[in-house]
């Protein structure tokens, strides 16, 4: 089949597309035919090397956890999955390749195009992990660092769908579309604690950071002083400043994500998708994903 590879750390010129022996579905697994991968900022953050010491690679190595594709092979000992069933979810080999394996997997609805399928299981996985974390509830307002990003914007529908109010940083462009979701958007950058508080006068009762750019003092200052209900999933700097770094991923999360899958058919959620590339163009989609300038989701097609 054919995939892409890695075998050495470094810069986006180290991926190649390259032909490698298929992966069979072992006890419990499946085994996916992929037809649409997701592209993450961790995948270019593994391949340069960054978190070898949280997850190893074995050269060579295919990148890659996130897919929709349809099921061509069953394992031992699973159940109420066959072949030919059209799913979503996130692999235990790499998923930047024609076929990858999968333990946890989610029905694809009908309704739902492969790009929003494959966009779907990281972003909201990500977001519902983060908002059970910081406790949001009906009433209460979020803060979002970031909230017009697929991770974003998830997390800012998500919240608003539990009946919380957003406040969502963005830059200027993409203020209606935050207005669209039913969040209250205000431009990053200097002066932010004072256009969050303009727009919160009721205060900030939960933060949600995204970016990773510098934005938990100011978090910190929005809630009064204190680090309580503050979560970022991208600013290694949380620790030093005693805030939560949330890594994941959520326990049980196959039966939520077919329920997201499901909102997502009937156009209560949106993951933003800004493009959608060749498998053999990888090197391009993890170098506009590493520049953090795409405005939504980055997929490739196999």
């Amino acid at each position: 089949m054919k995939a892409i590879v890695f075998e050495e750390y470094g810069g986006p010129e180290v991926l190649r597309l390259v032909e490698v022996e298929e992966p069979h579905a072992g006890p419990g697994q499946v085994r996916l035919k992929t037809v649409a991968v997701g592209v993450n900022p961790i995948d270019h953050k593994i391949r340069r090397g960054w978190l070898h010491e949280v997850f190893p690679v074995t050269f060579p190595a295919v990148p890659g956890t996130e897919a929709a594709g349809i099921v061509d092979e069953v394992g031992e000992g699973v159940t109420g999955i066959s072949v030919g069933d059209e799913v979503l979810g996130f692999t235990v080999t790499g998923a930047y390749a024609e076929y990858a394996l999968a333990t946890e997997v989610a029905p694809k609805p009908a309704g739902l195009a492969w790009e929003a399928a494959a966009a779907l299981s990281a972003a909201t996985e990500t977001s519902h992990r983060v908002l059970d974390t910081l406790k949001v509830a009906g009433g209460e307002t979020l803060l979002v660092h970031g909230a017009a990003g697929s991770v974003g914007s998830a997390g800012a529908q998500l919240a608003v769908a539990r009946g919380a109010t957003v406040i969502g940083t963005a830059s200027e462009a993409n203020h209606d579309y935050l207005h669209s979701l039913g969040v209250t958007p205000v431009t990053y950058g200097d002066g932010l604690a004072d256009r969050v508080r303009a727009a919160a006068p009721q205060g900030i009762d939960a933060v949600y950071d995204v970016t990773g750019y510098d934005v938990l003092e100011v978090s910190i200052d929005l809630r009064g002083g204190t680090t309580d209900r503050i979560v970022t999933i991208a600013d290694t700097r949380a620790a030093e400043l005693g805030i939560t770094l949330s890594a994941g991923p959520s326990r049980d999360f196959v039966p939520i994500l077919a329920d997201y899958a499901r909102r997502a058919a009937d156009g209560r959620l949106d993951i933003r998708i800004d493009r959608s590339l060749p498998l053999a163009d990888a090197a391009k989609a993890q170098e506009l994903s590493e520049a953090g300038h795409s405005h939504g989701k980055l997929l490739l097609r196999p």
